[in-house]
C-alpha cells in the first residue's frame, strides 16, 4: 500500500510541476506575444480556469506527501518526503500570500476595466511564479529520491 501511495504521490505532483512549468515558460510567452486585448483576455481566462484547479492540486499534493511521511516514518527515504512536504507548504504559503492576491484581481480584468499597470501586476505575478515553480520542483525531486 505504501508503493502506490507513493508512486501515486510522486505522480500527481510531477504532473502538477509540468503543469506549472509549462505555464511559466510556454502559456505566459503565448500570451504576452500576443496584441494587448487578446493578452489580457487571457491571461484572466487561464487565471480563472487555473484559479479554479490549482488549490486542490497544491493542498491535495501536500496531503499526499504528509501521509506518505507520516505512513513511511521509519523507512529510507522519510527526511526527504517530509523536506518536500514543507517545501509544497511553502508553495502553499507563497500562492495564498504572493500569487493569489494578484490573479484574484487579474481574473475580473477585461480590457475595458483594466488597471493602467495590468502589465507590471502580471509581470510581478510571473516573477514570483518562477520562484514557486523552483519550489516544486525541487520538492518533486526529493520525492523522486525518496523512491529510490
Amino acid at each position: 500500500m505504501l508503493n502506490a501511495l507513493e508512486v501515486v504521490t510522486t505522480v500527481i505532483v510531477g504532473l502538477m510541476v509540468g503543469v506549472e512549468f509549462s505555464v511559466a515558460f510556454i502559456m505566459n510567452r503565448i500570451l504576452d506575444a500576443l496584441p494587448d486585448d487578446s493578452a489580457q483576455l487571457g491571461h484572466a481566462h487561464g487565471g480563472r480556469m487555473l484559479g479554479a484547479l490549482m488549490p486542490f492540486w497544491y493542498i491535495g499534493s501536500l496531503v499526499l506527501s504528509a501521509i506518505w511521511a507520516v505512513a513511511g516514518w521509519h523507512n529510507r527515504g522519510a527526511g526527504l518526503v517530509v523536506t518536500a512536504a514543507g517545501l509544497l507548504i511553502v508553495s502553499v504559503v507563497m500562492s495564498m500570500l504572493l500569487l493569489v492576491p494578484i490573479n484574484n484581481r487579474n481574473k475580473t480584468w477585461t480590457p475595458d476595466n483594466r488597471p493602467v499597470d495590468w502589465k507590471q501586476q502580471l509581470n510581478r505575478w510571473g516573477r514570483y511564479h518562477y520562484a514557486r515553480v523552483a519550489v516544486i520542483i525541487a520538492a518533486f525531486t526529493l520525492l523522486v529520491v525518496a523512491l529510490t
